[in-house]
């Protein structure tokens, strides 16, 4: 059966029982979990290989033995991840007031155990759907990044200064070369970043 959403939900909690539930109800709802007992062995995780290239969210108990889910939480915010894979705090009632700081320090919610099934797979779903706009948005920046990479060094130049709104003579008095040689730079940037207008192309640089 596959995913109603092609996305990657990650479980980290210390209580098996609590991760195997979960897993249950994502499966129910035919959404992928992968699950880990601990901070460290999630963070380990990281560490081996890239995260998967669809949209992520992640599951996330506030208090664990060991590294508890707030370091992990302020980690992965230290590396830039929490638009790409948002966070859901799981917690018990104690842990609201933190949890509630936690959202606003950028995690996406918080849970409190028990939760309701129907509410969580909601908050669940918008996080992916969140993480699907970030990474998008990564693969604009990528995509525009290679682009300029291409461009060479008097290209470069000429598209500068045809952000900067100058015409073509003014563009070749600046740089001393031809209005012709202009126009031929010119055309090549319009080209290498796929663009037909000046303000077409300063609208894709400010994608950067």
């Amino acid at each position: 059966m596959q995913p109603l959403i092609d996305g990657l939900i990650f479980i980290v909690d210390d209580d098996a029982s609590v991760r195997e539930a979960l897993a249950w109800l994502l499966r129910s709802r035919r959404l992928a979990s992968e699950h880990f007992g601990s901070a460290e062995a999630f963070e380990q995780y990281l560490a081996e290989a890239p995260l998967p290239d669809q949209p992520r969210c992640l599951l996330l108990d506030v208090r664990m033995p060991g590294m508890s889910g707030l370091v992990l939480f302020d980690r992965l915010a230290e590396r830039g991840l929490l638009a790409e894979m948002p966070v859901i705090f799981l917690t018990g009632h104690a842990d609201v007031p933190t949890a509630v700081e936690a959202v606003k320090r950028g995690a996406f919610d918080f849970c409190e155990k028990p939760f309701s099934d129907n509410a969580l797979v909601d908050r669940i779903e918008q996080a992916l759907g969140m993480s699907q706009r970030a990474l998008e948005v990564q693969r604009v920046r990528r995509s525009l990044a290679d682009r300029i990479a291409e461009l060479t060094d008097r290209e470069r130049d000429v598209m500068r200064l045809v952000v900067e709104g100058l015409p073509n003579k003014l563009i070749a008095d600046q740089l001393a070369i031809s209005v012709r040689t202009v126009e031929v730079h010119r055309a090549r940037v319009f080209e290498k970043m796929e663009v037909k207008s000046a303000v077409e192309l300063a609208n894709r640089l400010r994608e950067l």
